[in-house]
């Protein structure tokens, strides 16, 4: 038992230590390719002498510094954090095709923002500018729970009622949208709109990523904390309930922790989706399913997959620029059927 353990201790490790590296060269070519291409060398020098003006980094530092900076360090915070939030809600409803995205979770953030982008003046205009990530929140929590409840009634919950559960609550959702985007009034509400349902960190500026970074790092350190429960969940409920889980009450927590996390970084980056669903299932193959060593290592890769991803949907067609949320669902949609295949060989569609 003591060398198993020693043995997954030095493989999780090795696993962080390869998706560290990996990070690092994905970020270092996100900060060298786009429409202006910049030697990586000159990169490594510009960030070695900082930000502060002065440093002879001329236009390119401004480049480095003020427009790709920021957008690899959302893509770095957005990705970890909704390739957390995957894993989770795979451990609370117990199926690995759970993921914010096909679980209505980032459809519903993005329409409790939109909401408030194109109505603000009369929705949560008392929460300032606390509005849009209150309302993505809202609207992440209720997708999650509608989803929830329609899976559970009348019977045992299967793969087949989450999907379809899942579709429905998307369906609802994205018309909402769609009524929203014909009301819409003024031009830049429009570009909001269409930003929310296909995802992108264009927008990201230094001063916005103190809240997505904030709530990545203190859910992450609290999911991890409750890495036991969630193992004893995964595991099966009635063992759960026999070692002192009350299941009820602990899904209901992470529940609404995993959608705060989801609310805030759908409020900043729009609804992207399969990270959740990819990403996990990935780490699960690298270190297993203990949530201690999961969570880290599926933390380190979505943030890796979705840097390389935003690079791909910056360079793949330049100059124009493809939704971030466009190149992850054409990897993650044939990985979505692949899995969905695996998943009916033992168990119907419908249940």
């Amino acid at each position: 038992m003591r060398a198993h353990r020693t043995h997954c201790t030095i493989r999780t490790s090795v696993t962080l230590a390869v998706l560290a590296a990996a990070l690092a060269v994905s970020a270092v070519a996100g900060l060298a390719l786009g429409p202006v291409r910049i030697p990586p060398g000159q990169v490594l020098d510009i960030l070695l002498a900082g930000p502060a003006p002065g440093t002879g980094a001329g236009a390119f530092g401004a480049i480095v510094w003020d427009v790709r900076m920021p957008r690899v360090l959302l893509g770095t915070v957005v990705g970890a954090g909704l390739a957390v939030a995957g894993a989770v809600l795979q451990a609370l409803v117990r199926n690995p095709l759970a993921d914010p995205f096909l679980l209505g979770a980032s459809s519903g953030a993005s329409a409790g923002a939109v909401l408030v982008v194109v109505f603000g003046a009369g929705i949560l205009g008392f929460a300032g500018g606390a509005a849009v990530p209150l309302a993505a929140f809202a609207g992440s929590m209720g997708a999650l729970v509608a989803v929830y409840a329609m899976a559970r009634r009348g019977g045992a919950m299967t793969t087949g009622r989450l999907i379809l559960a899942g579709v429905a609550v998307q369906y609802i959702l994205s018309a909402l949208t769609s009524l929203v985007l014909v009301l819409a009034a003024h031009p830049d509400q429009i570009r909001s709109v269409l930003f929310w349902t296909l995802g992108g960190l264009g927008g990201a500026r230094w001063g916005e990523l103190a809240l997505p970074a904030a709530a990545l790092l203190l859910g992450t350190g609290l999911l991890v904390a409750l890495a036991r429960p969630l193992d004893l969940l995964l595991a099966g409920e009635e063992g759960a309930h026999t070692l002192g889980l009350d299941t009820g009450r602990f899904r209901a927590a992470v529940f609404v922790l995993t959608s705060l996390v989801i609310g805030v970084l759908v409020a900043y980056s729009g609804a992207i989706g399969f990270v959740g669903l990819m990403v996990p299932h990935a780490a699960r193959m690298a270190v297993g399913a203990g949530h201690r060593a999961l969570l880290p290592v599926a933390a380190l890769g979505g943030a890796v997959f979705l840097t390389l991803a935003d690079l791909a949907a910056r360079t793949a067609a330049a100059p124009e620029e493809i939704p971030v949320g466009v190149v992850t669902a054409l990897v993650g949609g044939p990985f979505f059927l692949w899995m969905l295949r695996r998943s009916t060989r033992t168990e119907g569609v419908v249940g």
